[in-house]
């Protein structure tokens, strides 16, 4: 329809206009009388608050009875209450407002606990320093561990290689739109790895000549943190605490921008009037001004820290369990199920499928095996789950129906999840013997305990291909662990001249190359100048940074692509992170159809993806023609 064909074209949900050039790019004139009504009302409407709700852990406290400061009103939800101000009502108030900011980590972390034999473990317990974690993260091998999964994160820590706790602290903070766009990141790193020397300016006497080491010594000199800016200003530019509060909710603005610059001259006036050079007090508030779009406090990025730590010593000592964690605290993180059951085999784990004798309703870690739970199959009930827990072993279909007391939906799903292989069943044949099983036992078969159904010449149906199984995997758990599309369809792209993620790590920098593989995620962070994209195929993952020029040449390509082809030329960093300069993109998604001429994958996008939202196609007659392949994250 003509929303969903509009807002394609458009990336994420902030935007305060829409350009026209959308419009002509999906083949609409805004001279059309309906066309020019449609965007007279959006634009009106991208005025409106975007979301309006009440915090989920967010808590007010007063001296006195809240319910006669404030008017209390019942939620929808039971036993649930909220008031009527907003968080700025709140703060001109002077009212005493909390946050507990809830982390689907610690789910991830609470079910891992329980699933370590031994000692019971807690935040509090694990080693507060273990090599082993240490070179993990240092080689970025980080899929999963909180904070620092992204590929931007990856990419980090082998130029940060963080060998203490604090390390993790500026590695959560420094790879954020106010570091970044405030000139932090490369300073600190070229001090760090010892390419520029550590500078602290001093004040002209009287002042202390020391006075910056006791702000900047943890950091080498940049600010990286909200707590320096704010000292930074108390001590090098005369301000006092309540404005340094005030430069303080400048910076926690986020998305409302241009309140920093207010503070302009009075930091770089009162740094000078200390002493310090203006070119250096300029250069501190453009640092700081970076904050204006997102800084991190410092005691917000050691508490992510402990998260991080803990989470990356659960991945390096016990990955299966790791694994299965994380899956069942889905959705969170940076990745979807595909990508963590991949980095989980990549680390040693023999990864089994749902199955009806062995599965439970959670994913679980038998040894170094990880068992995949019913909980991933699409649809799938928990009290199913567990009526067939309660019940293992089963022999037949008919054993598993009858004393598992299973609908025929159910059994429909174990088949065609591929999840009756330990009865003696495929996919195919499995789907075929359940849709003969009834769904309700005759009383003379369950008096005798007799079986039902009558022994059936073999049907003879035609074997499934490779392709088949795993698009039908992917459209019933999401994942597959018969191979990768893109292992099928390589003879394709071979013919075409595309290399694979493992070729490229062979060729020089420099070199003009063609490669495609599955989109995972897109970023288009700060103010939007390039947009990163990770493309994953059968030998791994390969980062794809576009100029926003390029970017609005193939749009819709880049924007549409379930599976993209990128020309670009390879460049190598000085450690080792390699990343594609693309100049060309090509949607080459169709291909993903000819896995399978049945199990026909319908192309989403994250819900994480706020505009990417194309409509499903017409005409698609089988009944899983409508479930999805896996979904990229995108975030904007």
């Amino acid at each position: 329809d003509v929303p969903a064909r509009l807002s394609s074209t458009v990336w994420g949900s902030y935007a305060s206009k829409v350009d026209p050039k959308r419009f002509e790019e999906t083949g609409f004139a805004l001279e059309n009388p309906e066309i020019e009504r449609l965007n007279h009302f959006v634009q009106q409407i991208l005025s409106f608050p975007r979301h309006l709700s009440q915090h989920v852990g967010g808590f007010v406290l007063t001296e006195d009875r809240l319910d006669e400061t404030v008017p209390i009103l019942n939620a929808a939800m039971a036993d649930r209450t909220f008031i009527e101000w907003d968080k700025d009502d709140i703060d001109a108030l002077g009212l005493m407002k909390v946050d507990v900011l809830a982390l689907g980590m610690l789910t991830c972390i609470r079910k891992a606990f329980a699933m370590i034999k031994g000692p019971p473990l807690s935040l509090s317990t694990i080693p507060d320093d273990d090599p082993a974690v240490w070179d993990m993260l240092c080689a970025g091998d980080s899929v999963g561990v909180f904070q620092v999964e992204s590929r931007a994160q990856i990419n980090m820590l082998p130029r940060m290689r963080p060998r203490c706790f604090y390390d993790l602290a500026i590695q959560v903070a420094i790879v954020r739109p106010g570091p970044i766009q405030g000139d932090m990141v490369h300073p600190y790193l070229r001090r760090r790895q010892g390419r520029e020397a550590v500078d602290y300016p001093s004040p002209s006497s009287p002042h202390d000549p020391d006075e910056l080491k006791g702000v900047l010594g943890k950091t080498l000199g940049v600010p990286l943190f909200q707590e320096q800016a704010m000292k930074l200003a108390i001590v090098a530019a005369s301000f006092t605490p309540s404005e340094a509060n005030q430069l303080r909710r400048a910076m926690a603005t986020f998305r409302n921008l241009g309140t920093i610059q207010a503070f302009r001259d009075k930091m770089v006036g009162g740094m000078t009037a200390r002493g310090y050079q203006e070119d250096f007090a300029a250069r501190c508030f453009k640092q700081i001004e970076g904050f204006g779009s997102y800084g991190f406090p410092e005691s917000h990025a050691i508490a992510f820290a402990r998260l991080v730590w803990v989470s990356a010593w659960i991945k390096c000592h016990y990955p299966a369990i790791f694994a299965a964690a994380l899956l069942n605290a889905q959705p969170m993180g940076f990745y979807a199920p595909a990508q963590i059951v991949r980095d989980a085999r990549e680390h040693g784990v023999a990864v089994r499928g749902p199955d009806a004798n062995e599965s439970a309703w959670d994913n679980g870690a038998k040894g170094d095996n990880l068992v995949l739970g019913f909980r991933q199959i699409d649809g799938f009930r928990a009290t199913w789950a567990e009526s067939i827990v309660a019940a293992q072993p089963f022999t037949s279909i008919e054993d598993l129906a009858r004393r598992a007391t299973l609908p025929p939906r159910a059994l429909r799903l174990l088949a065609d999840a591929d999840a009756l292989r330990s009865i003696g069943y495929d996919r195919r044949d499995g789907a075929w013997e359940v849709r003969r099983t009834p769904s309700d036992e005759l009383p003379l078969f369950a008096a005798a305990r007799a079986r039902e159904l009558g022994v059936e010449p073999d049907a003879r149906l035609p074997k499934m291909q490779l392709g088949e199984h795993v698009a039908a995997d992917y459209q019933t758990i999401r994942l597959s662990l018969k191979a990768h599309p893109m292992a099928i369809l390589r003879p394709l792209f071979a013919r075409d001249g595309l290399i694979s993620s493992a070729q490229i790590t062979t060729i020089k920098a420099g070199t003009r190359i063609r490669t495609a593989g599955i989109v995972l995620v897109r970023q288009r962070p700060g103010n939007g100048k390039a947009i990163f994209t990770t493309l994953e195929d059968e030998t791994g993952v390969t980062n794809i940074i576009l100029w926003a020029r390029t970017f609005e040449r193939y749009r819709r390509a880049v924007m549409a692509s379930r599976l993209m082809e990128v020309h670009g030329e390879v460049q190598r960093s000085p450690e080792g992170v390699i990343h594609i300069m693309a100049h060309r993109i090509i949607d080459r998604s169709a291909a993903l159809l000819t896995l399978s001429e049945i199990h026909r994958p319908h192309i989403t996008y994250s819900p994480a993806d706020d505009g990417l939202r194309p409509p499903h196609p017409r005409g698609m007659s089988h009944p899983r023609a409508v479930r999805t392949f896996p979904k990229s994250r995108d975030f904007h």
